[in-house]
């Protein structure tokens, strides 16, 4: 492949050959999370507007160029990943009193979130290395895409996933014959074991913190947005974080395009949290930006994550794109979903509305300005967390049947 010059450590700065499965820096340790440093030229060859416009090919891998897939790899049988809907916003876009808003909606993915984009890299790159098994840690997300694509492909799947994950994820793991370990602890812990699992057995390693290979497919989130944008994209754009490999692809996707001269700016992006759970925000208001541990309380399982895996990456994606870090509670999310629900038929997850209420939270706050344009990542499906929506949507009322006591129902 050579569109692909090597890694860069995201610490050291230092320069290193590519091989398939290096995770991180030799010199920087765990810590020494990796970029994939590509040949712009080279991939200016076959990625540019000529190809998108004529591109028949409508999932994330018409951005192929820019993955670290050899050319040879099949994908043709994939589970179709991406290509998700931006949806223009016109009812939500006036209630929060803004220029523009678009709504990019990924829980339309195969296993209904974005974390497809990451795993459908992953299933390829294990195939194409010759494994017969994939396995990762998580919350639920990343854990249920893994099994699917896995299951698509032909390869066994091993997952964990910590105690408190929500049913609709663990029925999806089961439904896609995932051996599933619930762990009885927290993400850290789950994390943890994973990791010394994939090591004693030799199973190749999804975890999206470590490995550079998943931020090459959740950047193709951007690189949507961009092009069904016409390439003007917004003056913002808000994501939800846990881990920070999501965020730290969008920025990755973003600058990505802007070294091919496809977009002319990266926009600013704002990270948005739970207070629940916010390392990120709390590292922020630190001279350093250092993160310390966090606890796990916030109903947003997806980004419920104390020790987040993938720092750098998601640091230099507000830092460098001159955005925002913003947290919200848990009832904020909690409305910001009945509100996506009503205005926008768009039914997302807590963790998938999380960005959307920090907009309405930044707005209020004067970060993001009335004469400005913003696009949400909607991160996941609601039907992922039926329990969290039915808090979010209320108790439906019971009516007898009959017009008269509809009538009083008081339900019309």
């Amino acid at each position: 492949m050579k569109r692909i010059l090597g890694y860069r450590c995201t610490i050291c700065g230092r320069e290193l050959s590519f091989a398939p499965e290096k995770y991180t820096c030799p010199h920087c340790g765990e810590k020494g999370i990796l970029d994939i440093v590509y040949d712009y030229g080279e991939v200016k060859k076959s990625l540019n507007r000529e190809f998108l416009s004529a591109c028949r090919d409508n999932s994330m891998w018409r951005y192929r160029a820019l993955m670290p897939i050899a050319d040879e790899t099949d994908v043709s049988s994939f589970l179709r990943i991406g290509w998700s809907p931006l949806y223009e916003s016109k009812k939500l876009r006036d209630e929060l009193g803004l220029k523009a808003l678009y709504i990019k909606d990924d829980g339309i993915n195969p296993t209904a979130s974005l974390k497809d984009r990451a795993s459908g890299v992953a299933v390829a790159k294990a195939l194409e290395l010759g494994y017969d098994t994939i396995a990762c840690s998580s919350t639920g997300n990343a854990a249920s895409s893994c099994a699917g694509s896995a299951a698509r492909m032909g390869l066994k799947a091993v997952i964990f996933v910590p105690r408190r994950a929500p049913q609709g994820k663990v029925a999806q793991l089961m439904i896609f014959g995932a051996k599933l370990v619930v762990v009885d602890g927290d993400y850290e812990q789950t994390f943890e074991l994973s990791r010394a699992a994939i090591e004693k057995y030799g199973w190749y390693n999804r975890n999206a913190g470590i490995n550079p290979v998943m931020s090459e497919g959740k950047k193709t989130v951007a690189m949507e947005i961009a092009e069904q944008l016409n390439f003007q994209v917004t003056d913002w754009v808000a994501c939800s974080v846990g881990d920070g490999c999501t965020i730290g692809g969008v920025y990755t996707g973003f600058k990505d395009l802007y070294e091919l001269g496809l977009i002319d700016r990266i926009p600013r992006i704002l990270g948005v949290q739970s207070t629940g759970c916010c390392p990120f925000v709390n590292a922020d208001k630190t001279q350093d930006h250092a993160l310390v541990p966090t606890p796990e309380e916030t109903l947003a399982d997806s980004i419920s994550v104390g020790v987040p895996r993938n720092p750098q990456k998601a640091q230099r994606a507000v830092y460098a794109s001159g955005g925002r870090w913003i947290a919200v509670t848990d009832q904020d999310i909690l409305h910001t979903m009945g509100l996506l629900g009503r205005t926008e038929g768009v039914f997302s997850e807590p963790a998938g509305a999380t960005a959307t209420a920090g907009v309405r939270s930044a707005i209020a706050q004067g970060i993001i300005k009335a004469n400005e344009t913003v696009t949400v990542i909607s991160t996941g499906s609601g039907l992922k967390d039926t329990a969290n929506a039915l808090k979010a949507a209320g108790t439906p009322r019971i009516c007898e049947p009959s017009l008269a006591a509809l009538e009083k129902s008081g339900i019309l």
